[in-house]
């Protein structure tokens, strides 16, 4: 009777402490992501021309999200910092297995079949990354950290990924990757002139780099340089999305009066170039709205990180945050012409489920790491 009594109390005193973690969830930062892609939602009914095409889709893919970003955050933050190395080991699996046997999609090997979604683990390996790289750095000490030996194993970490994705091929995923890492670096109190010495190096082999790419990525690059070269072939995209971007104003044309978008001018306009039909129909006023929405979701993920009284937390939230940041850069600086078109989505607003599904899963970290900020994780390493 006495141990039947005593696992009643256990289940009780579990239940009581899922019930507060659940009451410490930051709602205003649920409301936040729920807000972004209720934008997203309308961006894609008008790209569909009604809901049937994309917006439902997008809609009942983060009602699950949701489910599950809440679940994982009711998860203790030190049960992923110990599931951190086989996460990553899993993570490079998937890499792998799409090398060998991967879906391709648009002249790249990109994607895992899983029945009614197409996985895209470079997306995942990304969250897992930051997971990985914030388990290596999290009790370790200032000099420990500044020892270069200590720092070759996560600088492995971050290339092994890098490479494999680079080989899909898929440059711009991979560079994010590569930035990625090196943000992780940065806040772990990796000092300066090691990434001075590293970017210098970079410089250097670039063009060896060049020698190397796709016909069709010198011809990103090529395009970005000059878009008129070839206005109906490698240029076209930037050049129909400036001509929406210009064309929105400052309030914009309408909701679903798009032209360039509804005339099907206007490329992928339910994925990469989503922005732009946000920035034709609603003008300026509306994608400077959008971009500020996606600026408090990096804002909060910052907040986290001040917060947090133990290093696997913050190094966590930083490394979310500029995940978020920069598929939104990339984004915007893509569909504005600023850097080579490279295939990244908007996260939360455009169409597909392996970039709602990870940055999600991302974000059920961040409020993990928020719930349980105040954990302890033990002293630093020497």
């Amino acid at each position: 009777m006495s141990a039947v009594f005593e696992r009643r109390l256990l289940a009780r005193d579990r239940g009581a402490g899922l019930l507060q973690k659940f009451w410490q969830v930051p709602w205003p930062f649920v409301m936040l992501l729920s807000a972004v892609a209720a934008v997203g939602y309308v961006a894609l009914y008008s790209a569909g021309g009604g809901p049937e095409a994309y917006a439902s889709k997008h809609a009942l893919r983060f009602g699950f999200c949701v489910v599950m970003m809440l679940c994982m955050g009711m998860v203790d933050i030190r049960v992923y910092a110990r599931l951190a190395p086989l996460a990553y080991l899993g993570g490079v699996a998937l890499l792998v297995l799409v090398a060998l046997h991967g879906e391709v999609g648009k002249g790249a090997q990109r994607w895992i079949n899983l029945g009614p979604l197409q996985l895209q683990p470079s997306e995942a390996m990304k969250i897992i990354l930051v997971l990985a790289l914030a388990a290596w750095f999290q009790r370790a000490s200032w000099e420990r950290v500044g020892n270069p030996v200590f720092l070759l194993p996560p600088l492995v970490l971050v290339l092994i990924p890098a490479g494999l994705i680079f080989k899909q091929p898929n440059l711009g995923t991979a560079l994010i990757t590569v930035m990625l890492g090196g943000a992780m670096f940065w806040a772990a109190g990796v000092r300066w002139w090691k990434f001075a010495v590293v970017l210098g190096g970079a410089a250097l082999a670039a063009p060896l780099a060049y020698g190397h790419l796709k016909d069709y990525q010198r011809a990103r690059i090529t395009t970005f340089l000059d878009p008129e070269s070839d206005p109906l072939g490698a240029g076209y995209n930037i050049i129909q999305s400036k001509i929406a971007l210009g064309s929105g104003g400052m309030w914009g044309k309408g909701f679903m009066q798009g032209t360039q978008g509804h005339l099907n001018f206007l490329p992928e306009k339910q994925t990469d170039f989503i922005f732009t039909m946000i920035a034709e129909e609603f003008g300026l006023v509306g994608a400077m709205g959008t971009l500020a929405m996606l600026m408090l979701v990096v804002a909060f993920c910052l907040f986290v990180a001040m917060r947090c009284r133990h290093q696997f937390g913050r190094l966590l939230a930083i490394g979310l945050g500029t995940n978020y940041f920069l598929y939104v850069f990339v984004n915007v600086a893509m569909v504005t012409g600023s850097i080579p078109v490279g295939g990244v989505p908007l996260p939360l607003i455009s169409h597909g489920g392996s970039a709602m599904l990870t940055v999600m899963a991302g974000f059920g970290l961040l409020i993990s790491a928020w719930v349980h900020r105040d954990a302890e994780f033990g002293p630093a390493r020497d």
